[in-house]
């Protein structure tokens, strides 16, 4: 399928506008550039509440938000969850910058957001940044009732990046004998160090996300090439793959990480693990936040709606 002519519009803009790629910039200029992005295309959602939280991590507190889906007002619901870990190459983005999105998750599932905010690479390589994940995903548990959380019904979520660190938290939670999860949703997740697949080669430039961005963000993740054999920084190379909760899987065609997905989702099938995945046609890496200029933006959120609310029980 040919590109989306909203996404062709949106390749053109960025085209015309001159902006240079993140590969280009340090990442402060980066972190400078996502934080002058102006008002998103459309107005964020009102949800229910919106609780700022700070909690414990390994090496410092993590700034955390909890969005209660629209509708829901009392905390003490035994509500479902997704626990969110937002993309953008583990050193660029953070809560505040995917406020809208995690606003429209929250009210779509029907569960409540928790978005955590991990330390960033290059300043915080791995594994600090999957250590943060991880004790957060722990801390919600733990605090499950409290927060007025079902812990039988907690999920993770991530984009991207993120998805690589849901990955791995997953993982882990399994390795250690730690939380028990719902479900793992991993949206075009980067789970190699790898920059050889054909969807890296044949979208690797020209969709926005670069072949040279992954190189540039991977080689500011990582301490050596040699994290990149650790299962927690490059979960598709784990030995066992088994055990792992549900798993549901997005990619998008125009994404040099296509194919990472599809290699995980097929691991994942092989070892027992109940997965789904798809690919949605005609856009590029990062559409689910283009909310307000890419209809495709809202018809994921109904999908993973659909998909992952049996899941959550």
């Amino acid at each position: 399928m040919s590109l989306d002519p909203q996404v062709a519009a949106y390749l053109e803009e960025v085209r015309q506008s001159g902006a240079k790629p993140y590969e280009a910039m340090t990442p402060q200029e980066a972190r400078a550039l996502e934080l002058s992005g102006g008002e998103p295309a459309r107005a964020p959602e009102p949800v229910a509440a919106v609780e700022h939280l700070f909690i414990p991590g390994p090496t410092a507190d993590l700034p955390v938000r909890l969005y209660r889906p629209a509708g829901v007002t009392s905390p003490d619901l035994g509500m479902p969850a997704l626990i969110f870990f937002h993309g953008s190459g583990w050193m660029v983005s953070n809560v505040g910058t995917n406020d809208p999105f995690a606003r429209a998750l929250a009210n779509r599932t029907g569960a409540v957001v928790v978005a955590v905010n991990y330390q960033k690479a290059p300043e915080h390589k791995f594994p600090i940044p999957m250590e943060d994940c991880f004790a957060a995903t722990r801390w919600v548990f733990e605090h499950a009732v409290k927060l007025g959380l079902d812990p039988r019904r907690i999920g993770l979520f991530g984009d991207s990046a993120g998805g690589n660190l849901a990955a791995a938290v997953a993982l882990r939670c399994r390795d250690e004998q730690g939380p028990s999860l719902a479900c793992q949703v991993l949206v075009y997740p980067a789970v190699q160090y790898g920059l050889e697949t054909r969807s890296m080669v044949d979208h690797g430039a020209g969709y926005l996300l670069e072949r040279a961005s992954m190189e540039y963000y991977w080689g500011h993740y990582m301490r050596s090439p040699t994290d990149a054999l650790h299962p927690y920084c490059a979960p598709l190379g784990a030995s066992d793959h088994s055990q792992l909760p549900p798993t549901l899987i997005y990619c998008a065609q125009y994404d040099p990480l296509c194919d990472d997905g599809a290699l995980y989702s097929d691991k994942l099938a092989r070892a027992g693990v109940p997965v789904q995945y798809r690919v949605f046609d005609g856009v590029i890496h990062g559409f689910i936040k283009m909310l307000g200029s890419c209809d495709q933006a809202d018809h994921f959120l109904e999908t993973v709606a659909r998909d992952v609310r049996p899941l959550l029980g």
